[in-house]
């Protein structure tokens, strides 16, 4: 049964990258909080997972390659033909290549993250945003990362796609404000024992991961639940007057 006392009650959500990690974590946050929810992925094998976690009805789940503008129309029509609105967009799928010097990445590998991380929200815009125009109100939430402030090496042009992804949640958000629309990001530290070599470019190792948190001040790595409890609280009444804003979940990481 629907929340319909929940902190979304009433909202329809869209939530891209929606069958795993942050994504799952923020559907089923989400629709236990009253919403609806589309979650679309390049790859649904985790979408049953997401659906039998949520009330019922709630989720439903459409394959979605954030690349493609006509996926992602695809997906609207769906959302509006299910639900009826759409309230909330969730820019969180993206990508990476693993951490390795810069002059070993590949240009495929480069395009892939740009592609992704950036063309996909530009996509998301273009698709989402003139119905948010016509009703005057809606929110958009992108996931970035820590890296777009504070940027390591090995990752560089990852870090480069999620900066302007952060640069372009406060470029949104000043342009589209006056439309009553509020753009808003997350930026996380990595998550997920399986992520900690990719990202780290050291092996997950005890004595690796105790130097990478040695530099965390809140000591441990992000968890989905932190994510998805911080996009809530920016896609909730509760930050009706918070927009362009950047939000670090990363235990300090960036100070």
């Amino acid at each position: 049964m629907t929340n319909t006392r929940g902190r979304l009650a009433g909202k329809v959500a869209l939530v891209t990258g929606g069958c795993s990690g942050f994504g799952a974590a923020i559907a089923k946050l989400f629709a236990n909080e009253g919403a609806k929810v589309l979650v679309g992925d390049i790859n649904l094998a985790g979408a049953d997972a997401v659906i039998s976690a949520s009330p019922s009805g709630s989720v439903i789940a459409q394959q979605l390659n954030v690349t493609q503008r006509s996926d992602w129309d695809a997906a609207v029509d769906r959302v509006l033909k299910e639900f009826g609105q759409i309230d909330i967009l969730i820019n969180n799928a993206g990508t990476s290549y693993k951490n390795k010097p810069t002059l070993e990445v590949t240009e495929a590998e480069y395009a892939c993250c740009f592609d992704v991380n950036c063309l996909g929200i530009f996509h998301s815009v273009a698709a989402v945003f003139p119905l948010f125009v016509k009703q005057t109100a809606g929110v958009c939430i992108n996931v970035s990362s820590c890296g777009a402030s504070r940027p390591r090496q090995g990752l560089v042009w990852y870090n480069a796609s999620k900066g302007a992804v952060s640069n372009a949640t406060k470029g949104l958000a000043l342009e589209f404000g006056p439309d009553q629309i509020r753009v808003n990001s997350v930026c996380p530290l990595l998550c997920g024992t399986g992520l900690f070599e990719s990202f780290a470019g050291a092996p997950d190792t005890p004595e690796n991961r105790q130097k990478f948190l040695g530099n965390v001040p809140l000591g441990r790595l992000t968890e989905v639940e932190d994510v998805a409890n911080s996009v809530l609280f920016l896609s909730s009444e509760e930050a009706k007057f918070l927009t362009g804003v950047n939000l670090d979940v990363d235990g300090g990481r960036t100070i």
